[in-house]
């Protein structure tokens, strides 16, 4: 699989990437071993670049990616977590997580861009994963504590950057307004965009894709199904967009879409992994997969061509904006 370089680093991550929330018992209970069989399907397919967080399952995502990759050769593959979301002991346990992950709740988050909370966060997923280092880390979703994290968090990622312990720093978010501030006017390599760059929302056009061609910065897009509207080849009522019931006229215009991509020989879901592509600042598109099967379908839709004419309609018919670029950005090393 094809890598691409986050800009101004020596990292690179290959176009597709592993998600590992969803084997933090994201909704539901992932066995363990469908955890590590799907880690190992995502190595032979040839993804390199493995995605987690603290907040992922109290834990649990860091300890089953950590434990699956242990025996992987280091230097070949990309690792990246976040911080911001400390865990510390839970006083009022009521059995069960209540952030959508299906763990007992014997830990808590607490949030904490402090640089001794930063310090402290990457070496206790250094702990939980067992690995020497982390290629990758993010803020993760500073949105109510822009000033911490600008200030303390990322110029203590900066020093751990500076001194070779981190290869790449950034933040991830669900907005795009304030990851282009972080482009701007912090030390961030890279950021991690949510839903804003998809089929049905380009918002990020306005924002942190301009500021990532302007200072010469890289984006990872996630969310690129926009939560499940986008995942199937024909949308129905009831799918999710944004974590919310889809409105009547998004379904409609999925379905619209779905239609194109259909006279183009192509699906929606494949079009929707290859959409982010088109800009030339996107170096990576990373999807949660819980097992083998889920890993089989993403690799199959990301190694779809998709051709540039199906682009070209969606603009002309107003279904994608104008100003959408053409496609430029992946295959390029």
């Amino acid at each position: 699989m094809r890598l691409r370089k986050i800009q101004n680093t020596p990292v690179a991550v290959t176009e597709l990437g592993f998600g590992a929330s969803v084997i933090g018992n994201l909704y539901r209970v992932t066995p363990a071993d469908d955890a590590t069989a799907a880690v190992d399907a995502a190595w032979d397919a040839g993804i390199r670049y493995f995605d987690t967080a603290p907040h992922y399952g109290l834990g649990l995502s860091e300890l089953r990616l950590g434990a699956a990759l242990r025996h992987r050769p280091r230097d070949e593959y990309v690792i990246s977590s976040k911080v911001g979301r400390l865990l510390v002991p839970n006083e009022e346990p009521h059995g069960v997580d209540t952030e959508g992950f299906v763990v007992r709740d014997d830990l808590r988050r607490q949030w904490d861009f402090s640089r001794d909370g930063v310090l402290r966060s990457i070496e206790d997923t250094l702990e939980r994963t067992g690995l020497d280092r982390l290629d990758i880390v993010y803020l993760h979703d500073p949105d109510d504590h822009w000033r911490q994290a600008a200030e303390e968090a990322m110029p203590t990622l900066a020093e751990l950057r500076d001194q070779g312990v981190i290869g790449a720093i950034g933040a991830g978010m669900n907005q795009s307004a304030m990851l282009a501030r972080f482009l701007r006017e912090t030390a961030a390599d890279i950021v991690m965009l949510a839903g804003r760059y998809t089929l049905l929302d380009q918002s990020a056009l306005d924002d942190v894709l301009p500021a990532a061609q302007e200072h010469g910065k890289s984006v990872v897009a996630v969310g690129v199904f926009n939560s499940g509207l986008l995942s199937r080849d024909r949308p129905v009522p009831g799918m999710k967009y944004d974590y919310q019931d889809a409105p009547p006229e998004l379904v409609a215009r999925a379905l619209a879409i779905a239609e194109v991509c259909a006279t183009h020989g192509t699906t929606l879901p494949a079009a929707a992994m290859a959409f982010p592509h088109t800009h030339p600042s996107i170096i990576n598109v990373t999807l949660g997969m819980r097992t083998p099967e889920q890993v089989g379908r993403n690799v199959e839709l990301h190694d779809q061509h998709i051709p540039d004419g199906l682009w070209d309609d969606l603009r002309a018919q107003g279904l994608i904006r104008s100003d959408v670029p053409a496609e430029r950005g992946r295959g390029r090393e």
